[in-house]
């Protein structure tokens, strides 16, 4: 082996059973992967699919990109991206898109914090939470970056 050369630590490549135990799924979950175009593993002269570690990075990257909300088709798009203009460009819109839902995901937390510390008997009849509520959808529910008082 060449001095630049990194060994292979997935060793011989492992059929569609145990890379899906390595990687923690469900070979089902690997062959509809392949089937929408995010996966494409060598296969033996039987035909049987054979994983390496380039199709773990991908299993990786399509786990990733999931769990920060990317849909397959962005994915697969992603993944076939013809160079760094074209990833960018399908990424800009993509990180606006999660800005978005961040944002929504904060004004949601906050509201649920301001219900949490909320001592009304009946939340509906809290000012506060009902302005929280019923304020701009855009709006946080914070007041000058804390919650306000109960």
């Amino acid at each position: 082996m060449k001095s630049t050369e990194r060994p292979d630590p997935w060793g011989a490549p492992l059929g569609i059973g145990a890379f899906a135990a390595r990687c923690g799924l469900a070979p089902h979950v690997l062959r509809h992967w392949e089937s929408v175009g995010l996966l494409s593993p060598a296969r033996d002269p039987a035909g049987r699919r054979r994983y390496g570690e380039a199709d773990a990075v991908r299993v990786a990257v399509v786990l990733r990109g999931k769990a920060a909300g990317l849909s397959l088709d962005t994915l697969r798009a992603l993944l076939g991206a013809g160079g760094a203009r074209a990833r960018q460009a399908l990424l800009r819109g993509e990180a606006q898109a999660l800005r978005e839902r961040i944002a929504a995901a904060r004004t949601a937390l906050a509201l649920v914090e301001c219900a949490l510390e909320c001592g009304h008997e009946e939340l509906t009849a809290c000012p506060h939470f009902r302005g929280a509520v019923t304020g701009p959808r855009d709006a946080a529910v914070q007041v000058g970056g804390s919650l306000h008082a109960h």
